[in-house]
């Protein structure tokens, strides 16, 4: 039994013994990559382990009594389970194989042949200890967020307890209950542990395969500081940024900028901030030799790959590390790129046909098509340009068929603006005149950015690819979240770099369902609802593992579901917008609630606790107590078993926050949408008014600050989900007032963050 493999030992066919990272980072070290160094704990010797320290059968017994279904059952075994790994004394043999192997590592470099060539170093290194699932049939993917990382580890005793740590991540609730679900034998699941040495940055960065600002293929792009780089991304210091060429490796362009502090790792482990020496605060930090031989790197690394790749790098002793690299999933547009983009739209000439809103930006041409009526819409084709009086969620499914989405009515906080936003469709609203100005087969250019649409295909298009949502690196305290309702572009909501979802709705999977949840009620099959959403939701919560996702009770107003099974039963009201619908609803047919909730119990029995759950439109502290008591018929406790919060859209909720806390609520949510509306008495979709619509009014800033205030007290999070939290004078505004967080638009993710470090940099906020 091999217990120890050095990455020179690792070829890429080993993840049977080394797990899918272990297979990766050998592959990287043995074509040449200056990774750091490091080794495989083997899973063979975790096996060892288990059989040596009589532990094996203990596991398989308590796994035999798990209830998968039951999480507080799974949740207490799989404690039980992890208690007795790290409990239990690793073989003599094993623990002085791994103790040998991380006396020998601080010295090992690239290219040594055999491990006799390692000699024992005298200072004791710092080391990363990562699992790495060994079954090839179970990807690293669907451990993501189940395994566990040590960083900064140091001595070998701590790297012993480290390795129990990992080896006892085989067995969180959630890596049982994926395992049970899809039926692999835990026994014949096995875990290796990574080692490897932590880079002490003497300068660091980021490098791109590909020009992000640009999407120049041709170029390489460096940003580059002193110290760690968890400045850049931070945002506490301006990088140093240099291009070069890719095929002749030659350096086109250099922007030098003067660094005054940088983050280093003292000797106990921790980051530092250390002012530079004067002299050094305006140096370029990477000579131009190692600006070369950092892209030739790049380069290299990109062809091995065969696509533009995202790379951390680090410099120690004047030698260059690649501590990570991974496929470029967004383009990262500069302000001038952006600018200039603008300008090239706006120099678009043609006959126009009609101006509106701009709801969400881009250019996309197409032939019309015309809809009246919701039985049209299977006339929708991919590519076609929806025109229609005024999208709702009944259009969906045609809307992510579109190219471009031009309507007669609704301001910038109306569904259709919504919800292309979040898909990233070219979109104008409230026109007035497009479904009678525009002619069906008609090939038109919606130049969205500007409000104008034109006759014939004209200027340049821009895909939704090339409108990807810019990832901003920067952290603040302040949380930045997302809105993301659709499950298929959850993964690319996740791109932003989000702090988790803010808002989850659930009548755009409804829409797409086709089936109005009453219609399931008075059949009787509530099951078959609750299951749906599990399955859109889970998708949603999966792309944001780790992060909160607070799904929002449905909020469905009579006159918008009219096309969906079982709909035709509903009542006709003369103003739904402020009828029945959401919490009100809910209570007067708690069965629908009580199916919702149960979806959000479904989802903490498969491990997605990260999802909470809120309440709209609410008026009275007596609602929330009304749908906490369902919540408790379906086996939750609110507060406790998930977070429970409610949305704060009425100046009615705004005027009894304190008996709202003092119900018991973990977080208040602004729906800016309608508290706007209702404070100020404006139709939100009503194009004639939508200029007076103003979330920065005095009283709507009035009521939001008396909840900021009073939550404060209680110590309930605050956020923002309504389409204020987009932007920036309201992000500044709830920053400057203590708002725990704020989401916007996937469009506005990184625009928002900028703002938000920026204010807290005025504040002092650290």
């Amino acid at each position: 039994m091999q217990a120890i493999k050095w990455f020179k030992d690792i070829r890429k066919e080993d993840v049977g013994s080394v797990g899918g990272k272990g297979a990766n980072l050998g592959e990287m070290w043995n074509n040449g990559f200056p990774v750091p160094g490091g080794f495989a704990i083997t899973a063979q010797a975790y096996a060892e382990f288990r059989e040596n320290a009589g532990i094996r059968d203990a596991i398989n017994d308590i796994l035999k009594t798990i209830d998968a279904e039951d999480s507080e059952d799974l949740q207490k075994k799989a404690n039980r389970i992890q208690k007795i790994i790290v409990g239990s004394r690793i073989p003599e043999d094993i623990a002085s194989e791994i103790e040998k192997a991380y006396d020998a590592l601080e010295v090992m470099e690239q290219g040594m042949t055999d491990s006799a060539d390692i000699v024992e170093a005298d200072e004791e290194p710092f080391v990363a200890c990562r699992s790495s699932a060994t079954a090839e049939d179970l990807p690293e993917a669907s451990f993501a967020g189940q395994q566990a990382t040590f960083l900064n580890v140091k001595g070998a005793s701590q790297v012993l307890d480290a390795t129990r740590k990992c080896w006892a991540s085989l067995f969180t609730a959630r890596a049982i209950y994926y395992r049970e679900k899809n039926k692999f034998d835990h026994d014949q699941v096995l875990i290796s542990v990574i080692v490897q040495k932590m880079v002490n940055s003497e300068k660091a960065g980021i490098m791109f395969s590909i020009n992000p600002a640009t999407n120049n293929s041709k170029e390489i792009m460096i940003e580059a500081v002193y110290g760690l780089g968890e400045t850049i991304v931070g945002g506490q210091v301006n990088p140093d940024l240099y291009i070069i060429d890719k095929e002749l490796l030659e350096i086109k362009q250099k922007e030098v900028k003067s660094q005054r502090i940088g983050l280093f790792r003292n000797s106990e482990g921790k980051n530092v901030e250390r002012n530079l020496p004067v002299e050094d605060q305006g140096k370029q930090k990477l000579s131009d030799k190692e600006i070369e031989e950092l892209a030739g790197i790049g380069k290299k690394i990109e062809k091995h790959y065969g696509k533009a790749q995202d790379i951390e790098w680090a410099v120690e002793k004047g030698r260059i590390y690649i501590v990570q690299s991974r496929a470029v999933t967004t383009l990262k547009r500069t302000a001038e790129e952006l600018k200039e983009e603008a300008e090239e739209e706006g120099k678009i000439e043609g006959n126009i046909l009609t101006k509106g809103l701009t709801a969400s930006g881009g250019t996309a041409s197409g032939p019309v098509k015309v809809i009246h009526d919701l039985n049209e819409l299977d006339r929708v084709l991919k590519g076609d340009v929806l025109v229609v009086s005024m999208t709702n969620p009944d259009m969906v499914p045609a809307m992510k068929r579109a190219a471009a989405i031009v309507t007669d009515e609704g301001g910038i906080t109306c569904h259709a603006a919504i919800v292309s936003r979040e898909m990233g469709v070219p979109c104008i609203v409230g026109t007035t005149n497009a479904t009678s100005v525009l002619k069906d087969g008609q090939i038109i250019t919606v130049a969205a950015s500007h409000g104008v649409v034109f006759e014939g295909k004209v200027g340049h298009e821009t895909s939704r690819e090339i409108h990807a949502f810019k990832a901003s690196k920067l952290r603040t305290k302040t949380q930045v979240k997302v809105i993301a309702d659709l499950p298929e572009y959850a993964e690319r909501a996740a791109t932003t770099g989000a702090d988790g979802v803010g808002l989850c709705r659930l009548e755009f999977m409804i829409a797409d369902n086709g089936v109005h949840p009453a219609w399931y009620i008075r059949e009787g099959k509530e099951g078959e609802y609750t299951a749906m959403l599990v399955e859109n939701l889970s998708k949603i919560a999966g792309a944001f593992e780790g992060k909160p996702v607070w799904v929002r009770t449905s909020d469905i107003r009579t006159d918008e579901y009219r096309n969906l099974k079982g709909a035709d039963r509903e009542p006709k009201e003369s103003d739904p917008m402020i009828g029945w619908h959401a919490i009100r609803r809910g209570l007067d047919e708690p069965k629908i609630l009580k199916a919702e909730f149960q979806a959000v119990k479904e989802l903490h029995k498969r491990g997605f606790t990260n999802v909470g759950v809120m309440i709209p439109f609410v008026i009275r502290a007596s609602e929330v107590a009304a749908a906490k008591e369902i919540m408790r018929e379906v086996g939750m406790e609110p507060l406790e078993d998930v977070e429970f919060g409610v949305m704060v859209e009425t100046p009615a909720a705004c005027w009894i926050i304190d008996e709202l806390c003092r119900e018991g609520i973990s977080f208040v949510s602004f729906g800016t949408n309608d508290l706007t509306q209702l404070t100020l008495g404006i139709d939100r979709n009503n194009e004639k008014i939508a200029k007076l619509f103003d979330e920065m009014h005095p009283a709507v800033l009035g009521e939001i600050e008396m909840v900021l205030s009073v939550a404060k007290k209680y110590g309930v999070q605050t956020s923002i989900c309504g389409q204020a939290g987009s932007k920036p004078e309201m992000a500044r505004f709830l920053v400057k007032r203590g708002c725990t967080s704020i989401s916007a638009n996937p469009d506005a993710v990184a625009k928002i963050r900028e703002t938000v470090a920026k204010v807290e940099k005025e504040l002092g906020v650290k």
